[in-house]
């Protein structure tokens, strides 16, 4: 869902134009508040919609009994999904969770799931973003699946577990019951798709997949039950040699931090194996091994004190070359593109925190919000386009967010900025030299500008209200 100029029809209109929600009012209505929204993503939901009266429009809307999370969905998955159409090459579907925390709405208390250590109330939220594996460019939401979590007891069964319909595990099969069969697709994961159930689910889907691993498993080596019964960890590291890499390696924080380091080396490895499913079935699965192949990625040489990065990446996509193996990675690589959605959402759309007293109410703005956030993300990809030297800012966002930018980078308000030079101010906002030997700033970059230039507009929004009382 590329950021589109204005040319026919707005944005709102291409995404959500044919959006069955009862009434074509209700309709023109979602378009109007999508390209509001849009360009002016930022801040709480009057901020977005200055216009009382585009406010309280946009609060009955969400109160009428057809506009539902799963209406707006569904016009964004058609927008999506023609876009995928008209892409000529492979289109990575990347799934990915993250919790929305609504523990602040109190009134909503029962009608949310546990989340974080168990004390906060809101949802899981499954994403399916699509992008295009040549050049990163977003194209849309697929699917968007708010979960609430139960409170499973602590004497569960195993076979209890299996059968719960409401079990996490299950979202990744969720996330893909749009997905149309073909081969175009591949679907992206992290380790938390890694259960057998969603590996064979792939295996039969007609879809390609990366899928990263982190269980104990067994495998067979080759396609064939020929031999022993092999450790998958141990196995990998006796798969032959396809080629080396470096890369540079960002700083981590949180459970598992890591050092920052500058042209680090990576081995690659790769090879066919059989995957056994498991004697303990946590999942709806068969009993037949998985012909699959796998893809090694480990660090040489880590810094002292520092673990080795390593992915195991499961995949139907054959790899016995070091161009093969290194296709694969790279479309892995693409998945860090769905956490900036998660960024965006929060950080961008603050969309934690919205103030409604119903489910059926804030459901809805979240699917809205969610695709407005999509826009962030293409803001990046906006400013390479070729005409970017020469379109206005304005015309992606709102003049107040180019006006506190200029401010802040020429020391004069310049609301004439292209989109361009828009992006360079805001990543040097952000920390970023735009020095001729620097790369293209990051999205860490870019988001550090972002949440600052947040900031900045709240001030200069207060300094507007204090100038107008004072008049």
């Amino acid at each position: 869902m590329s950021i589109q100029y204005e040319t026919e029809v707005s944005l709102g209109q291409a995404i959500f134009g044919n959006a069955q929600l009862g009434d074509r009012r209700r309709t023109a209505r979602l378009v109007e508040t999508f390209d509001s929204m849009q360009r002016h993503p930022g801040g709480t939901l009057p901020d977005k919609l200055a216009s009382p009266a585009d406010l309280r429009a946009f609060y009955r809307l969400c109160d009428c009994e057809d506009v539902t999370h799963a209406a707006v969905i569904a016009a964004a998955r058609q927008h999506t999904l023609a876009q995928i159409a008209a892409c000529p090459g492979p289109v990575l579907v990347l799934h990915d969770a993250t919790e929305l925390d609504y523990t602040s709405l109190a009134s909503l208390a029962g009608d949310l799931g546990q989340i974080g250590q168990g004390y906060s109330r809101g949802y899981i939220c499954q994403n399916v973003l699509a992008v295009e594996a040549e050049t990163g460019n977003v194209l849309g939401l697929l699917d968007h699946i708010l979960h609430h979590r139960d409170q499973v007891p602590d004497d569960e069964t195993l076979s209890e577990h299996r059968e719960r319909k409401t079990r996490e595990s299950l979202l990744w099969l969720h996330g893909t019951e749009h997905l149309p069969s073909d081969t175009k697709l591949v679907d992206v994961a992290d380790q938390g798709a890694d259960t057998f159930e969603f590996l064979e689910h792939e295996f039969h889907s007609g879809r390609r997949f990366v899928v990263r691993a982190g269980k104990v498993r067994q495998v067979y080596a080759g396609h064939e039950a020929v031999g022993p019964r092999l450790e998958l960890k141990e196995y990998v590291h006796h798969l032959p040699q396809q080629g080396h890499f470096t890369m540079d390696v960002q700083a981590q924080r949180g459970r598992q931090p890591r050092k920052a380091r500058k042209d680090a080396e990576f081995l690659v490895r790769s090879g066919p194996v059989l995957v056994c499913p498991p004697h303990a079935k946590s999942g709806n699965h068969g009993d037949q091994p998985l012909p699959i192949h796998v893809v090694l990625v480990t660090e040489i040489d880590p810094p002292a004190g520092e673990k080795a990065i390593e992915w195991m990446l499961f995949t139907n996509e054959p790899a016995p070359t070091f161009e093969d193996a290194w296709r694969v990675v790279t479309w892995y690589e693409r998945r860090w593109i769905v956490e900036e959605l998660h960024k965006a959402k929060k950080t961008g759309c603050r969309i934690e925190d919205m103030q409604f007293t119903t489910t059926a109410r804030l459901e809805p703005a979240i699917a809205l919000l969610s695709v407005v956030a999509i826009t962030l993300i293409n803001l990046r990809d906006a400013s390479r386009r070729p005409d970017a030297k020469t379109r206005r800012a304005t015309q992606l966002l709102a003049t107040d967010y180019v006006a506190v930018l200029s401010i802040w980078r020429y020391r004069r308000k310049r609301i004439d900025l292209s989109i361009h030079e828009f992006f360079l101010a805001l990543a040097r906002l952000g920390g970023h030299q735009n020095r001729k030997s620097d790369h293209q700033p990051g999205w860490l970059v870019l988001w550090r500008g972002w949440t600052k230039l947040q900031a900045m507009l709240d001030g200069y929004a207060a300094a507007n209200q204090m100038r107008c009382g004072k008049t």
